[in-house]
């Protein structure tokens, strides 16, 4: 692994923050609450932001200008909540400036330009991570650890809803907004990047911009991934299921009491005795376990390693390369929409 130079050994890290909308304050609030961290700056195009922002964190200086903050010597890293369409070329702008950078999902409006940002961070001896914060969670990671228990078996495939009334956003499709989160989250739990990739979805409010899509993955050795995303449906859903021979796992995001369940019952087949070639289907039909999940703020878990990947000089979880790989996905998935549903193949780095 590459050495990253760092700025910083032990003191703090100097954190401005482009884009101070709802999730802007987000960062706003959980870098001001890291020991090692200090916001020193803020930017965004809107007065009331920045008004919010001078009200509410006084020492903070504020500009309308993203290029005030690449060059202001005081900051150390940036991190970028603005509208997708700017990640890419503001990415560029404080790499090049010499700032460590935290890039909200998606990294990139396209596969091309997520990797030129990983090999200008790479250059720059830079640390580039992307914002894919459910891999932050806890439930997530419990459950990256349970299917890799010779218990859980063999994974057959995963399958996620993330369905809301809203919010609809203006600069990405529901695809991109949404099933970000669960191909990053796929990825995590199998260690790969899917190969093939088919979706379908369709445009009801606007033309040229799905608000409900239906997403099809392919992983190395046949495990297969489904994701469905809509930003119509009235029913909240955010729920991933990992189906294994043996076991079966869900992750209700929206349940605070159990939001893992292990479910002790699979179906497998197995050699039959008879006759060479013959197959019986084993199912193991078991309890239900509801195991214990340390509740902590995903956000600040991500914050918290961006500061120390800069102060160690470590390569962060989701770092630029992972962000480049599902930014390459849902390039695939967008083809395939075009395409009517076509399965294609996911390409890796283009250069």
């Amino acid at each position: 692994m590459e050495v990253i130079r760092t700025s910083t050994s032990e003191r703090t890290v100097s954190v401005a923050v482009v884009g101070c909308g709802h999730w802007g304050r987000n960062h706003l609030r959980v870098f001001n609450e890291l020991p090692l961290a200090r916001v020193t700056a803020a930017s965004d195009p809107s007065a009331p932001a920045l008004d919010w922002t001078r009200r509410r964190y006084p020492g903070v200086r504020v500009t309308a200008d993203p290029e005030a903050v690449a060059r202001d010597p005081d900051v150390d890293a940036v991190v970028l909540a603005c509208p997708a369409t700017l990640h890419a070329p503001l990415a560029r702008l404080m790499l090049d400036a010499g700032k460590h950078v935290l890039v909200e999902k998606p990294l990139a409006g396209t596969s091309r330009d997520a990797w030129d940002l990983v090999r200008l961070a790479r250059d720059r001896r830079r640390v580039l991570m992307t914002g894919h914060t459910f891999l932050y969670n806890n439930s997530v990671r419990l459950i990256r650890q349970l299917v890799r228990r010779r218990a859980f078996g063999r994974v057959y495939y995963l399958t996620a809803r993330r369905n809301h009334m809203g919010l609809i956003r203006e600069d990405v499709s529901a695809l991109w907004d949404l099933a970000a989160h669960d191909i990053s989250i796929f990825m995590y739990l199998l260690d790969a990047a899917p190969v093939r990739v088919a979706c379908m979805g369709a445009s009801f409010l606007r033309e040229g911009r799905a608000d409900a899509a239906f997403l099809t993955l392919e992983f190395p050795g046949g495990v297969l991934g489904h994701v469905q995303v809509s930003w119509l449906d009235a029913a909240k859903v955010r729920e991933v299921v990992v189906i294994g021979d043996r076991e079966r796992i869900l992750f209700d995001d929206l349940s605070t009491m159990e939001p893992v369940r292990v479910f002790k019952r699979g179906v497998s087949a197995e050699p039959f005795a008879e006759s060479f070639g013959d197959f019986k289907y084993l199912v193991r039909d078991g309890h239900i376990v509801s195991p214990t999940v340390r509740m902590q703020e995903p956000l600040k878990v991500e914050a918290d390693e961006f500061v120390q990947c800069i102060t160690k000089g470590r390569r962060p979880l989701c770092d630029g390369e992972l962000g480049a790989r599902v930014v390459a996905v849902l390039e695939a998935a967008d083809a395939s929409m075009k395409k009517g549903g076509s399965p294609l193949e996911v390409p890796s780095d283009p250069h």
